[in-house]
């Protein structure tokens, strides 16, 4: 029964986020017809046509390879500044040879009643409009399904009540966390704390919230603190210790140890329902995060495939793919550690992270991202209002086709990053329970 659960639950998250594609997609074509851009395709997934079917001049339909989705516009690449009524037989050198290539197969579709009605030929505002449109609608959705967890259900949030206090400092490198005869005391041991302890206070200064209790445990280093507890509706200055220098996971990526101040208490956490002020600060959170992890997303990928090489363990806070979303869906699901309304709180907590993990990675200026097409029509419109404010010749539209040895480049180390990770979460997936 438990493993029929989990391809259940593994399933119907797959089917949700293949819905969220399909959506970010149709935030993509909505603004595009609405703007009057001829558009001849929208497609779910990659490969070859399962289903297909005809609405005017657009055909709507579902592919094989269910990674994905996209939305075919004509006229995205404008003509040859060298030719402007014709697309020009291929040139020496590859870079200009695959743009004309590639201005080539689009213009076979144009024709003289599209006059008008092509990307290129769109305003820059109009552009930006439907490019972002797709990540847009991929925020609406974390949006909501956070919102709905967090203002239904709630979500777990870290207590300024104590519920574990660490005896000892025991080396990272030991893989037995136990303490031993001659580990140091940690200064939360030292100092009394107690489970069940409120912090009210670190060196003062009043606390409002355990990440601001964190962060000034970090920059203490190891420097003299006073730790005041409320414990039995009394407050309590509990005896001064110095607090200790030792490798702490970095704040933004736990698989990272960094040297920061330690203290030695772990919080309790209890449920909170919040409205959209809380889930905007959340996502916010979440948004820095993943910005950062982005940066480090090429190096995670090379160290996920080196160790799945070498048979080295995976690390658990690295990269995973939409097979490996979905295994800890499955994961989630089939468990019987939490009760069902944290398992359906779970889930769509998941989900909702994936969404704004789509739409921040589509925001990275590159081709053949949204974000380099945003990056394109900004640059296009800069250089537009520039010559406008100079008196000078309009200097014509962005010739985004010269980019196109980017965008191979680009959407090549994204193919190999998705097999690399696909292939992780088959031989070698992250477990979370």
């Amino acid at each position: 029964m438990d493993i029929v659960i989990y391809i259940l639950g593994a399933v119907l998250f797959f089917a949700l986020v293949m819905a969220s594609i399909a959506l970010h997609e149709v935030g993509h074509l909505v603004p595009g017809k609405l703007f009057g851009v001829k558009t001849t395709q929208y497609f779910v997934g990659f490969g070859k046509t399962l289903w297909a079917r005809r609405f005017g001049e657009t055909e709507f339909g579902v592919k094989a390879l269910p990674l994905g989705g996209y939305v075919r516009f004509v006229g995205m690449y404008p003509p040859s500044k060298e030719a402007p009524t014709k697309v020009m037989a291929a040139r020496t050198g590859i870079f200009q040879s695959l743009a004309d290539q590639a201005r080539s197969a689009e213009w076979e579709d144009i024709t003289p009643e599209d006059e008008g009605r092509l990307f290129y030929q769109k305003k820059t505002w109009q552009k930006l409009i439907i490019m972002a449109g797709g990540p847009a609608m991929n925020i609406l959705l974390a949006f909501l399904i956070l919102l709905a967890v967090t203002g239904l259900y709630g979500m777990p949030r870290t207590q300024l009540t104590v519920s574990h206090v660490s005896e000892c400092i025991v080396p990272a490198s030991r893989a037995d966390q136990t303490c031993r005869a001659g580990d140091p005391k940690t200064p939360a041991f030292q100092a009394g704390v107690r489970p069940g302890d409120k912090i009210v206070a670190f060196n003062g200064q009043r606390i409002t919230s355990w990440d601001q209790m964190s962060e000034l445990i970090r920059a203490n280093l190891d420097h003299r603190a006073v730790v005041t507890v409320e414990r039995s509706g009394q407050r309590v200055d509990l005896a001064p210790v110095n607090t200790v220098i030792t490798g702490v996971p970095h704040k933004w990526d736990p698989s990272r140890t960094v040297q920061a101040g330690f203290f030695g208490v772990s919080p309790d956490q209890a449920l909170e329902r919040g409205g959209p002020i809380v889930v905007l600060q959340d996502m916010w959170r979440m948004t820095r995060q993943t910005g950062y992890a982005l940066v480090r997303f090429p190096a995670k990928v090379y160290f996920t495939a080196a160790n799945l090489v070498t048979g080295k363990p995976r690390d658990v806070y690295g990269p995973m793919s939409i097979v490996g979303a979905s295994r800890v869906a499955g994961e989630v699901a089939a468990t019987d550690k939490i009760n069902a309304a944290d398992k359906v709180a779970t889930l769509f907590s998941l989900l909702g992270s994936v969404n704004l993990f789509v739409a921040l990675f589509n925001f990275v200026p590159l081709l053949p991202l949204d974000g380099g097409h945003i990056a394109g029509a900004l640059y296009e419109g800069l250089r537009r209002w520039l010559a406008k404010l100079l008196g000078r010749p309009d200097p014509g539209h962005v010739d985004t086709a010269k980019m196109l040895p980017v965008a191979y480049v680009v959407g090549g180390i994204i193919a190999l990053s998705g097999a690399v990770l696909i292939l992780a979460d088959i031989i070698d997936p992250i477990k979370l329970l």
